[in-house]
């Protein structure tokens, strides 16, 4: 595992310092998720500053687990390729019951949804250090580690923010931004100073939680053993490490204290020997299953742990946080371009809350059922197990891990049209390899769809083309999708793709003379015949960009503006200023195979 990273040396200047600084959006926390939407921002033009109360990046590999969700959100903020020399590309969940005995490999679909492989394990101080590392790239992010937020006061057209040196030896320096983004964990500060509760449970079970070098596991899969004796999970990680997990008994160990290394030793003596130079991090720990009683006020919002908190079974803790960057990101860039209205933020808490309640009660369930100390309920587990992958159905449910919550959108940025049996409306956008260009590359979808929204074409003509360029729908890619093994033609104003892994027929084959919206975080807005154009852009009219007040490429940007239109009882959120000397707790910060 890396060393923790200190700011460059160009930037170096930063830690602490409160040199002038112009922003549009505040991000609190540099961990993955405001690391993650830092990327997303400056890859759209946004002035960020990111500041982080440590004065390097963790040094505790809490998360360690991407899905494949994850990955495609880095693809779309430009580093996917920079974080794949430090994940181990994996197959998924493999389960023991009682005695050792395999019960089932959830392996997803691998790489079938979304282009990356299904789950794959990482170290987190790896992953913060090349996210850092890759922020260079963006002109408009300024990164200010060993900085904290002190203070912050909403208005009408703004926050005006306290930062200033995490120890506070300097006078706290005020600047005014459009928005603020928590992302500074479960202590978080952001979510104090606003008076949000967290409403969930938490749970007096207490594990065990090492992180070891020189392991020889080599599998490329998770374990999770269910024993009812002795609860465990193995994950091997790239070059020896692996993180290891124990539920321990009554007095084996206190949340929030180091273990001795003798504890650590006894357990890990089934599975390998270890000398204390191999334990990188071992700590006890409880879980929390917490859920913020609401993700935006006013012009701040809570991302990551700040917003949701879960035990560690599903491994979607960090994921989670990356969904909720992929899904706000994109929307305040819309909004501070002036391309539409603050009505879309409050998208944000419709579209995310649902699927993070769910998720969090998922992995309530995975540990009930999955790490339960009961032998009857254990050999209970098993028999249904096996008896489920007898059979077609069963075997599918728990091999492709159907069990996991579905990511669709009901409510938000989308438009539903009546009559559509199983529509993918809200839905995330599968990621296939297509032929595109005059050469007839083969890349990803994603990369020819670009950054922002775009609209795909099943067979259609230029004559329906021209009729949803007249219904003014979101400006962004157009893109021809030809079937049945034809060449893809470049048009103009329009890309062509073509079916390159045998995925792009069954995808869009039954779309065939539709449209297909496809917002920048490759949420499926609308399908849609061309007559419905015009209503679906007026459905749409509250969210999407209007080609007719202007397109801003990447890379510029558009002061931050109140939308005058918006007489909604509410948009006024100024609140008084408040100022916080430390953070609340939370019991036990949970950490574990998220």
């Amino acid at each position: 595992m890396s060393e923790p990273l200190t700011p460059p040396q160009e930037a170096r200047h930063r830690s602490g310092s409160t040199a002038p600084v112009e922003a549009d959006v505040l991000v609190v926390g540099a961990g993955p998720t405001g690391l993650t939407a830092a990327h997303l921002l400056g890859s759209l033009g946004v002035r960020v500053l990111l500041v982080e109360r440590n004065p390097t990046t963790s040094d505790d590999a809490k998360a360690i687990s991407l899905d494949d969700e994850s990955l495609r959100t880095l693809q779309s903020a430009g580093v996917g390729g920079a974080v794949y020399p430090i994940i181990m590309p994996g197959t998924g969940t493999k389960f023991f019951g009682v005695g050792g005995r395999p019960l089932v490999h959830a392996r997803g679909l691998g790489e079938q949804r979304f282009g990356h492989p299904f789950k794959s394990s990482f170290a987190q101080p790896d992953l913060e250090r090349v996210l850092v590392e890759e922020l260079r790239r963006h002109p408009s992010v300024e990164t200010r580690f060993d900085t904290r937020l002190f203070s912050l006061e909403q208005r009408t057209d703004g926050v005006r923010v306290g930062i200033g040196p995490s120890a506070g030896q300097e006078p706290v320096r005020h600047l005014d931004v459009s928005y603020v983004l928590g992302c500074d964990g479960g202590r978080s500060t952001v979510r104090e100073l606003l008076s949000i509760p967290m409403r969930g449970s938490s749970f007096p079970d207490v594990w065990l939680v090492a992180d070891t070098s020189g392991d020889p596991h080599d599998q490329r899969y998770g374990m999770h053993h269910g024993d009812p004796r002795r609860p465990t999970v193995i994950v091997p990680g790239r070059d020896g490490r692996c993180r290891y997990e124990f539920l321990l008994r009554p007095g084996e160990g206190r949340p929030g204290h180091s273990p001795p290394f003798e504890l650590v030793r006894e357990l890990l003596r089934p599975h390998r020997e270890i000398t204390p130079d191999q334990v990188e991090r071992a700590v006890a720990y409880t879980f929390n299953a917490l859920l913020a009683d609401r993700l935006r006020d006013g012009r701040c919002f809570l991302l990551g742990d700040a917003a949701h908190m879960m035990p560690p079974f599903a491994g979607q803790g960090l994921n989670s946080g990356v969904r909720d960057a992929a899904n706000l990101c994109w929307k305040i860039a819309d909004v501070l371009a002036g391309r539409c209205g603050d009505t879309l933020l409050d998208t944000y808490d419709d579209e995310r809350r649902p699927h993070a309640q769910a998720v969090i009660d998922l992995s309530v369930r995975l540990g009930r059922i999955v790490m339960t100390t009961s032998r009857r309920r254990a050999h209970l587990r098993d028999l249904l197990v096996r008896l489920a992958m007898r059979t077609p159905h069963g075997r599918r449910y728990l091999t492709e891990m159907r069990f996991r919550p579905n990511t669709r959108v009901r409510s938000g940025a989308i438009v539903p049209l009546d009559g559509e049996a199983e529509s993918p409306v809200g839905t995330a956008l599968p990621q296939p390899r297509v032929l595109h260009g005059p050469q007839f590359q083969v890349t990803r979808l994603d990369d020819v769809l670009g950054r922002g929204w775009s609209l795909l074409g099943v067979g259609l003509t230029d004559a329906d083309w021209d009729a949803a360029a007249r219904a003014g729908l979101p400006a962004g890619t157009r893109v021809d999708v030809v079937l049945d093994d034809r060449s893809p033609r470049v048009r103009p104003g329009r890309t062509g793709v073509a079916d390159a892994d045998g995925r792009l027929q069954p995808l869009f084959g039954r779309h065939t003379g539709r449209f297909v919206l496809v917002r920048p975080d490759r949420l499926i807005a609308a399908v849609f015949w061309p007559d419905q154009s015009d209503r679906v852009s007026h459905s749409l009219y509250r969210f999407a960009p209007r080609p007719s007040r202007g397109v801003f490429p990447p890379g510029t940007r558009s002061p931050a503006k109140a939308d005058p239109e918006d007489t909604r009882p509410g948009t006024d959120h100024t609140t008084p200023a408040v100022s916080v000397p430390g953070t609340q707790s939370i019991p036990e910060i949970q950490g574990g195979p998220r």
